[in-house]
């Protein structure tokens, strides 16, 4: 097997390990907040960062990966604003309506786009330009559905897609200057998140629900589901990283919508949850638009030699293998996740 094959099948696995992940820590979170009423989103993000260092710290030790310092100012504000980004994101969300915050998602890629090509002399086709269009405008319909704007919810939008865009191009950009892995940039940075979202937490999270997550009375139940999204969330913040370094953040904002579509569909399997046609045709236009993305990366990166290729910032990879393979897996997570889940869905478990 060739260096670029393996540098293939290696993007492939972050890939599908991400929409695995995540869609996995979607319906556990759901569970969490809709069913066991834990809405203290900031601060149980916070958790998964502080378990998420020290399972890397454990694995540090245990010599899995190797220790590599780097510039200290970088690491501390790229983990701070990484903590930041996560709290305005949960604020947009706190003061907008959900289809304005998933408009403020969709405006990510573009701005990603616009960012790069400014600051990074990056270049991106009218193809793939045309291309990422289609994708938004499927997961728009599938999933944009009432606009109701406000002054201080739209400018909390605005600060939350310009620190997302800059905090992952940072990902890319520090992993290939200092030439750090994924891992060893997550274990890094992990102390600086999550200090900044164990600060900030408790009082984003107070001021969004009114309640105190210190008085919340944990039960049995609530316990265990805070347990499961914190083992998930190693698996779901190291793909990040990988699926950024090895590929590009506007790559990993294509894959974060089909994350959107397979949480979509596989919320209806498992939970019956509402599904309409403007949902489905929704999820089929945004799977049109991976499949060109995929097709005409493709044949841009087939135009280079495979030096070049493996330095790209557009990586070459089958988008309708991985849907496919994607789907099958995470449509098969109920049988994997339904003992946790008989505890709060016992009228749902089939």
């Amino acid at each position: 097997m060739g260096e670029g094959e393996r540098f293939q099948l290696g993007t492939v696995g972050a890939l599908t390990l991400s929409v695995v992940s995540s869609v996995s820590i979607v319906i556990c979170n759901k569970a969490l907040m809709s069913s066991l009423h834990f809405i203290f989103a900031t601060t149980l993000t916070s958790w998964h960062l502080l378990v998420t260092f020290c399972s890397l710290h454990v694995a540090l030790k245990m010599r899995f990966f190797e220790h590599k310092p780097f510039e200290q100012k970088a690491v501390m504000g790229f983990g701070i604003l990484n903590g930041i980004s996560i709290g305005l994101l949960n604020l947009s969300l706190g003061f907008n309506s959900v289809g304005f915050y998933q408009m403020t998602k969709l405006a990510i890629i573009p701005c990603t786009v616009l960012l790069e090509t400014i600051f990074l002399g990056k270049r991106f086709s009218k193809r793939i330009q045309f291309a990422l269009s289609i994708l938004l405008l499927g997961v728009g319909i599938a999933t944009v559905t009432d606009l109701q704007l406000n002054a201080l919810g739209s400018f909390l939008s605005f600060l939350a897609v310009i620190t997302t865009c800059v905090a992952q191009i940072m990902t890319n950009t520090i992993q290939k200057k200092y030439k750090v892995s994924s891992t060893q940039l997550l274990y890094q940075s992990c102390p600086y998140q999550a200090a900044t979202l164990l600060i900030a937490g408790p009082y984003l999270d107070k001021l969004l629900t009114n309640q105190n997550v210190f008085g919340f009375k944990y039960t049995t139940q609530v316990t265990v589901f805070i347990i499961l999204s914190c083992l998930i969330s190693i698996s779901v913040n190291f793909s990040t990283f990988l699926v950024i370094g090895k590929t590009s953040p506007v790559t990993y904002q294509v894959l974060g919508h089909l994350k959107t579509c397979l949480v979509l569909a596989f919320g209806y399997i498992l939970l019956r949850d509402p599904f309409s046609w403007r949902n489905i045709l929704g999820i089929l236009i945004a799977m049109i638009g991976m499949i060109l993305y995929s097709y005409y990366c493709t044949l841009e990166n087939q135009q280079k030699t495979v030096e070049a290729a493996s330095q790209s910032s557009q990586v070459c990879f089958n988008w309708p293998t991985l849907c496919i393979l994607s789907f099958c897996i995470v449509t098969n997570l109920k049988y994997i996740l339904s003992p946790c889940f008989s505890l709060v869905f016992p009228g749902k478990r089939r």
